[in-house]
């Protein structure tokens, strides 16, 4: 199922967050988006991409700015080869049956089109346009897509599945499983699946929700002592619902006398192997266990780069570590990529060494 994106309005190109708030929607509901378009208002060059679009046969949704909303509608029109009609005091084609202020949905030429009016003041009421392909997800760790494959793809064409296997940090690999056919069995697969590496699946499209629903049935709680990923790791289980439940808090120490100030880090730690190293993240989750009284800490130093780096140190080296009161866990890692990529691979790296190390309290369906 194809799925294009059209932004028109200047706004949107500088304002990331607003896009991003639309694109967020839309990958509620489908995994895959084929392309993403921004037009600033008042480019002519609109009508021939929106024209091109209907011809690809795809579903398609358009953001129009409050400003381009109007103008978006009188190019659907003409496209869809109708008229403009007010109806309930917006101006949209007349042979538009489902809709409401701020959204409605054309159908024309193979093509479903959503037309949004997304603005800075404004919720996204309705998005129409639904995925008529089921698919599920599941979590694989302790494993490499290779092994993945060898595993997986000879079960999945006993229930008629296609499999996609996505890298997401050194041993954790996620899976989504579509049917080939209507009647691929999608929850069997993955049902057997489960069955076949029952402590190395955790179905579940968003580990971070996962992650918030496990720890809150069994009313324990996380925290995060982040340095070089300032605080990512918190906003990434932050963003999602629920949250509050096992977060108290977090602390980030990016500098070395916070480190010792907020969470008892010893300076003979920090003079004699540096903040980036195993034995001052061993000594940051410590502290931030105690701090926060959590069942449960994750810490992470290192050099995010793009400078910084050192011969025994270079850029991408980070420590990280885990723990809750019986054990913790210290690892060190190289990874390769600009400031904003290694910053994100050691947060999911952080997750997913909280998740296999304390496997009696995440693999517990």
């Amino acid at each position: 199922m194809r799925v294009d994106v059209v932004f028109v309005g200047t706004k949107f190109l500088y304002n990331e967050g607003l896009s991003e708030y639309g694109l967020r929607e839309i990958k509620k509901e489908f995994d895959v988006v084929n392309s993403i378009i921004y037009f600033k208002d008042m480019d002519n060059s609109v009508f021939l991409q929106l024209e091109h679009l209907f011809n690809e046969k795809t579903n398609l949704f358009v953001f129009a700015s409050r400003q381009n909303f109007a103008t978006v509608s009188k190019i659907i029109s003409t496209i869809s080869e109708d008229n403009l009609e007010l109806k309930d005091e917006v101006l949209i084609p007349s042979k538009v049956e489902i809709y409401d202020k701020q959204s409605y949905l054309v159908e024309y030429n193979g093509t479903k089109a959503n037309i949004v009016l997304l603005d800075d003041s404004l919720k996204i009421s309705n998005l129409y346009i639904k995925n008529e392909n089921k698919t599920g997800k599941f979590q694989l760790f302790d494993e490499n897509i290779e092994s993945a494959r060898v595993l997986f793809e000879p079960l999945s064409s006993t229930f008629d599945v296609r499999l996609e296997f996505v890298n997401m940090v050194d041993g954790w690999v996620e899976v989504t499983v579509s049917s080939k056919k209507m009647y691929g069995d999608i929850t069997n697969f993955i049902n057997s699946a489960k069955k076949l590496l029952p402590n190395n699946i955790i179905v579940t499209d968003n580990m971070f929700s996962y992650i918030i629903e496990t720890l809150s049935s069994q009313n324990k709680t996380v925290t995060f002592a982040e340095s070089c990923t300032g605080g990512l790791l918190t906003y990434m289980l932050t963003k999602n619902n629920g949250a509050s439940k096992i977060l108290n808090g977090s602390l980030v120490t990016y500098s070395n006398h916070l480190k010792e100030n907020w969470l008892a880090v010893s300076s003979l730690a920090l003079e004699e192997w540096g903040a980036v190293s195993s034995e001052v993240v061993k000594e940051m989750s410590e502290g931030a266990l105690g701090v926060s009284e959590a069942d449960f800490a994750v810490s992470v130093s290192g050099i995010a780069g793009d400078s910084g780096g050192s011969e025994l140190k270079p850029v991408g080296t980070v420590y990280i570590g885990v723990r809750n009161k019986e054990k913790h866990i210290e690892e060190k890692f190289l990874f390769k990529g600009d400031r904003n990529y290694i910053q994100l691979q050691s947060a999911l790296m952080g997750i997913k060494m909280l998740v296999t190390n304390f496997k009696e309290s995440f693999f517990n369906e």
